[in-house]
């Protein structure tokens, strides 16, 4: 007599299926927002101005300014990448 001590490997369980798809979704944005800040930060967005500039303080916060705009470009659709990324964790944890 085989005694089984939960769902086969590979099986997909319902809510926890559903967490970690929520989980991998949630870390293809985080890495497209990172992506996209470093785009960003790369065309100059940022950078404190010559003249009329805001001093130590803008220079201080102007990566979070980046960050939060590269996280909201991400939340709304960004370029996509991470749509490509989370079909290719989920390939790979099986989930598709």
């Amino acid at each position: 007599m085989e005694i089984s001590s939960g769902p086969p490997v590979g099986a997909n369980a319902g809510p926890e299926r559903a967490e970690r798809i929520a989980v991998l979704r949630e870390t293809a944005k985080a890495f497209e927002a990172s992506f996209l800040a470093e785009m960003l930060k790369n065309t100059g967005l940022g950078k404190s101005r010559e003249s009329f500039g805001g001093g130590a303080g803008e220079d201080a916060f102007s990566s979070l300014l980046v960050s939060e705009q590269a996280k909201l470009m991400a939340d709304n659709g960004g370029v996509g990448l991470a749509e490509h990324i989370f079909n290719s964790l989920a390939a790979q944890e099986g989930l598709t």
